[in-house]
Formats: structure tokens, sequence, C-alpha cells
């Protein structure tokens, strides 16, 4: 049988993912440090938060591409919230944001087309590109006292054959929220090139300043998308309900074509459509949960880094994970299955985008307990090994 040469993926399992599989198989300890999934964290939901899913008019099928009006208008809420003015007809929900940017994709690329995307970021991009049959072009973020976005990389990224300029706001891991003149310059890039720019902002709600400005407000004279959902924002990622919003230029044409691709897919279901108003309703409460864990995970980090001068913690603005930069005197994935062996598992930095050696990625969302142990086992380590006296680290 001939298969599609998009899906000739290598879905081998590679060494670091049997080394774990094995160690879980044994029944030896593993204090998990990368853990993002807030419903295996521990957090207390309400007792009665599925009872939005058990509306009667649920019963009703009722096909609307662009989602029900009761669930676009309370993502208007949601966004009024944040001091940003829009309209349900501006929203097309999705059943989460890997489909928003499909439809993004599907909307603003032909085949061979290419999207330009700040790198660090998160490797979700590289499989829905392949699936669209986009090409992905990596544009840097830099570290100077804080993250920010290389203009003139962006710059150099840009070929005729771009459509889009994609980020993450905040960026995931870096933790980098989009200044106002680092907006100014792209949407500045973009009116030059007749691009669009497509603006992931699911952990809008965790930055560490409060009320970050959402890039639902526009920018003069730019096509913006904003992609967003439940997963993180309302602690959900189960409940599958995400968005799209469009604004500037030509968004009345782009909603049309996107109402088609949303037609033709039809992937939201009513039972979740109708609790979409509940569950933002009641995303204070995870998100304060949330917010008090990472600052409590973040503040045991650094009292243990402190004991390791050798190792810098990078300044981070929101989101939920920390990178570490640390002596690149062995790749990172040995340094991570090194770890691993003592019951410590977390990112080696590469599957970021960042370099192959001195980078590691934590999350902070994990239990304060097992993030304590995890932490003191990776402390230990790299004290004994970031010196480069160790026998392992010179070989």
């Amino acid at each position: 049988m001939n298969f599609s040469r998009r899906t000739n993926w290598d879905t081998g399992e590679s060494e670091l993912a049997r080394a774990h599989r094995l160690r879980g198989e044994s029944g030896l300890p593993i204090a998990d440090l990368t853990d993002s999934n807030p419903t295996r964290c521990g957090f207390e939901y309400p007792p009665d938060l599925l009872s939005a899913l058990t509306d009667p008019q649920a019963l009703d099928y009722d096909p609307q591409p662009k989602g029900s009006l009761q669930a676009r208008e309370a993502v208007c809420g949601y966004y009024a919230e944040h001091g940003v003015p829009i309209q349900p007809e501006q929203i097309v929900l999705t059943t989460s944001t890997s489909e928003a940017y499909s439809y993004l994709f599907k909307l603003l690329c032909d085949p061979g087309s290419e999207i330009v995307v700040a790198q660090p970021g998160y490797p979700l991009f590289d499989f829905l590109a392949v699936l669209d049959d986009v090409r992905l072009k990596a544009a840097p973020l830099v570290y100077d006292h804080g993250w920010q976005i290389d203009l003139e990389g962006f710059r150099q990224a840009i070929t005729p054959e771009t459509r889009a300029i994609v980020l993450v706001h905040p960026n995931n891991p870096t933790g980098h929220f989009t200044k106002r003149w680092e907006a100014e310059r792209l949407a500045r890039l973009c009116w030059e090139n007749d691009l669009s720019l497509i603006v992931d902002e699911v952990f809008l709600d965790y930055g560490l300043g409060g009320a970050e400005a959402s890039f639902a407000a526009g920018l003069e004279g730019v096509r913006v998308y904003v992609v967003s959902g439940l997963s993180k924002i309302a602690g959900l990622p189960q409940m599958k309900a995400a968005w799209i919003v469009a604004t500037g230029p030509q968004s009345e044409p782009a909603l049309e074509r996107l109402e088609v691709i949303a037609d033709t897919f039809l992937s939201m279901n009513a039972p979740v459509q109708c609790a979409i108003p509940a569950f933002l309703a009641g995303r204070k409460a995870i998100r304060d949960q949330i917010g008090e864990r990472v600052a409590a995970n973040l503040a045991e980090l650094d009292r243990q880094l402190e004991k390791l001068p050798a190792v810098q913690r990078l300044e981070r603005e929101g989101g939920w994970y920390a990178v570490l930069r640390i002596p690149a005197l062995i790749p990172d994935e040995q340094t991570v299955l090194s770890l691993l062996e003592r019951g410590v598992w977390l990112h080696p930095g590469y599957f970021f985008g960042l370099a192959e050696s001195g980078w590691l990625v934590v999350s902070l969302l994990g239990a304060e307990m097992e993030f304590s142990t995890g932490v003191t086992g990776l402390v230990d380590y790299l004290k004994t090994n970031q010196g480069g006296n160790n026998s392992e680290l010179r070989g």
C-alpha cells in the first residue's frame, strides 16, 4: 500500500522514551518535572464542574459552523475582561488550538507555502505544518537580560513564499511576552510583506505582571488571527474547546472562508459548546491555583539553584515553564538519561528548538513535594558533574 509522504514519520521509540518507559515499568520512582497536564497535578476542580455538560439544549443538534452564539458570546466576555471588545461574528470555535492552526494554514497557505515561527517554541508545529503541506521557517528569540524577538532574524526568514508569522504570547517554554514595541515592528514587517500574524494566547492569563494585552485588540493595518482555548486558561484540556478571533483588514472574507472550512468538518460537539459559558465563568478558581503553584515551585527552584552558580535560570514573564542554562559539557540527552537513572525526568532543551547542549526545560506545574524532590535530584547531579572532573563528562 502506498501512503502519503506527509505521514512518513519515524514513529520508533526514542532512547529517552524507552528509558522512561522501562523505569516506569520497573516500579522505580520518577520525580516528573515535565508534567504540563493540569488535570493530573492535584488541583481542586469544583465537584459539580461536569454538570454543565448535561444541559438539555445539547440534545438538539443545531450545526453552526462557527459555533453556537451562546458559546461565542461567552468568549467575547472573556476578552472583555482583558479590555478588548470583540463581536461573536469575529469568532470561529474549534476543538483545539491545533485544529485552529490547521484551519488557518488551510485559509492562508497553498501547498509549499511557508510560515515563520519563533524559536525556541513548542514542537507541535512541525507535525501540523507537514499535515497541511506547509513549510516552517524558524526565526530566533534571543536572550540578553531577558528574551527578545530578533527582528532582523524574522526579516531574513521571510521569502516570497511566506504567508504568516506565528507567535506564542507568552512563548512556550521561554515565557516571553511580545512587547508593544516588538508587536509594532512585527506589524510593520507583516504590512511590508503582505503577511498575516497568527498569535497563540493559551498562556495569556499566566503572566507575572498581571493582565497582559491580548492581540485580539488588533494591530493597525495587519491581519491578526488569535487562537486560544480552555486547555490552559480554564485548566481543561480534556474538554476540547478552542477558538480563532479574526481582526484587521479582510477579516470579513477571511471569516467567510473559515466558516466554510469549519462547516466541512463540524467538529465541535454540542455538550461542550453548551458548557463553555460555565467553564469560562469558573476559570478563575483553577487559574489562581495554577498561579500559586507556579510561584511556589519557581521559588523552590531558585532557592535550590543558589547552590549552583554555574547554572542560570533564565528570566521568564509568564507561562508555566522555566528554562535552565547549564554548562554545555555533554549532550543534554545524556544529561537527561543520567538524571532519569537518579529518578528525575525533565526535558532536554532541543525538544523546543534550543541547542543540543547546555539547556534544560522544567515544568513548574507539578505537585510541590514531587517538584522539590526532583529539583533536589537535579541540583545534586549538576553539583557533582558540572565541573567537568567526572569521568562521565570527560567521556
